[in-house]
């Protein structure tokens, strides 16, 4: 067995220290996208692009986005319920984002709006943006 040479543990330990930190200081950032009412869903997808966080409140929202609207597609459809959603084929998630924020923002002075789930809101938002005929 060959000997580690002490450089070379020194620089390896380094590194695991450097990116236990850095990860503990993601973390920290992370723990603030909550989810628990519409109004932190709003608080996350309405990151602008500059901010440091955006890359992570981006997917964190799209995430909840895309996750939510396949949810309301496949109960829709295998239970045969009506859709609340109607949304066209070309719609995109970045769209349903926009709408969103947009909804969001401008109900952000209905407090009791604002606390419902944030399922809720995003099925309001898409629904007014998307609503669906008959």
């Amino acid at each position: 067995m060959k000997k580690t040479k002490p450089a070379f543990v020194t620089a390896l330990a380094a590194a695991c220290v450097g990116g236990l930190i850095s990860q503990q200081t993601l973390a920290v950032e992370d723990a603030n996208f909550r989810f628990d009412s519409t109004a932190d869903l709003y608080a996350v997808c309405a990151v602008k692009a500059d901010a440091a966080e955006f890359p992570v409140a981006n997917q964190a929202c799209r995430a909840f986005i895309e996750a939510s609207v396949q949810y309301h597609d496949q109960i829709s459809k295998r239970k045969k319920l009506n859709r609340l959603i109607c949304y066209p084929t070309t719609a995109t998630i970045e769209e349903g984002r926009d709408a969103f924020v947009t909804w969001a923002k401008d109900h952000a002075g209905d407090k009791k709006l604002m606390a419902e789930q944030p399922v809720v809101g995003l099925v309001r938002a898409l629904a007014a943006k998307y609503p669906c005929k008959g």
